[in-house]
């Protein structure tokens, strides 16, 4: 008789408050690593995401009885900030109209721009169905609080389906990322280029030797020798080049995250005689590697190039793994090898005359977008016609 009782929604204000065995039994790949409740824990309890930052939690889940049978990681946000789809204009103009745009509810994972669930659904749950009560669920307790919309953000392309059908608006976006088609060999990928491109490519790998620097990755158990106040420096040198940079992650995050989710973390490190001059902190789930956040002490030419894209590719390679997402952003990838691919996000506005600006601005993006791709795939810089066959 309970399976066929309706699920009754909760709120959550922590992710603590959520029986950790009972979050990530809802989980399959999709959602790993980034929506795993390890994750989510050390975002919140290192004091990186919380009220002083603007990333107020309000996790959704679905009951039946004292089981959980879905769920979505929810927040309720003062700005923009931290969420890689950018919505100031939509802010903007509805303050204009005297519309009040903040508070909102995000459907997120903070600071990730990265795809993965969004609707979490446990096993031997109707899917489709469960995705629907979550979606309206959002809708629902939004509207019943005065909060001005909800955005999902960075959902599967599957679960826009039930996103739209909902009432959610779906805006495209893109990143540059790498797909493995089976290559045997770094030599495979680089096969893939015309000459000049190959050749420059070439040039640029040679450079960390003949700055004296040497590469590696560290995982597994090797971690503990990873000290998180270098992960921390290397984090805030980046953020604090840029005016507008903000450090939300503190110094406890990364600590908790080689603590408590050393199976999903990975170090690259480029260090001179012993000493550390560049790395990046990356996380790898059970078919992708994802990177994250990277800094340097020291600026040299193709530094970047080599520690955030050229090392993960061959080591993604190394390793048969299917992709490499390096992040948001970053026109330089295309030239690198990495392929413009599709992104989702799904929003509703509940001021009729907003929402519906925001429709029309969403049908000529979506047009953009889609008409872009074409040009941007040929800038890669890839030859012509078939893949060359992998090394064996």
């Amino acid at each position: 008789m309970s399976d066929t009782l309706p699920p009754t929604l909760r709120i959550h204000r922590a992710i603590t408050e959520v029986p950790r065995g009972a979050w990530d039994a809802l989980l399959d790949d999709a959602g790993r690593p980034f929506l795993e409740w390890a994750f989510l824990a050390a975002l919140e309890e290192s004091g990186s995401v919380g009220p002083h930052v603007g990333w107020h939690p309000h996790h959704l889940t679905l009951w039946r009885g004292s089981r959980l049978v879905a769920a979505a990681p929810a927040y309720l946000k003062d700005d923009s900030h931290g969420e890689f789809v950018a919505d100031g204009a939509w802010a903007t103009a509805a303050e204009r109209l005297g519309v009040r745009y903040y508070p909102k509810l995000v459907l997120a994972v903070p600071f990730t721009p990265v795809t993965g669930r969004r609707l979490l659904v446990a096993p031997g749950e109707d899917r489709p169905a469960r995705e629907a009560e979550l979606a309206r669920a959002a809708l629902e307790y939004a509207r019943a609080r005065g909060f001005s919309s909800v955005h999902v953000l960075f959902p599967t392309e599957a679960e826009t389906h039930a996103l739209e059908a909902a009432g959610y608006a779906v805006r495209l976006g893109v990143q540059y990322q790498w797909r493995n088609p089976g290559y045997g060999s770094f030599e495979d990928f680089l096969g893939r280029f015309h000459t000049r491109r190959r050749n420059q490519l070439r040039r640029e790998l040679r450079a960390p030797a003949a700055q004296g620097l040497t590469l590696r990755t560290l995982r597994g158990d090797a971690l503990a020798g990873v000290d998180p106040d270098d992960l921390y420096r290397l984090y805030a040198a980046t953020v604090d080049k840029y005016p507008w940079g903000v450090r939300f992650l503190t110094r406890d995050f990364f600590a908790r995250m080689l603590a408590t989710f050393p199976h999903a973390c990975e170090v690259v490190e480029a260090r001179r005689e012993g000493r550390l001059v560049a790395g990046a902190f990356n996380l790898v789930g059970p078919r992708t590697l994802y990177g994250r956040y990277w800094g340097c002490f020291e600026e040299h030419p193709f530094l970047h190039f080599n520690v955030c894209l050229y090392h993960p590719v061959a080591d993604a390679i190394a390793r048969g793994l299917e992709r490499f997402e390096p992040g948001a952003g970053g026109e330089h990838k295309l030239t690198r090898g990495f392929e413009p691919g599709l992104t989702w996000s799904a929003h509703l506005l509940f001021h009729p005359g907003v929402d519906r600006a925001v429709r029309s601005f969403l049908e000529h993006e979506r047009a953009a977008v889609l008409a872009g791709l074409p040009r941007w795939r040929a800038e890669t810089g890839f030859k012509r016609g078939p893949l060359v066959p992998p090394t064996r």
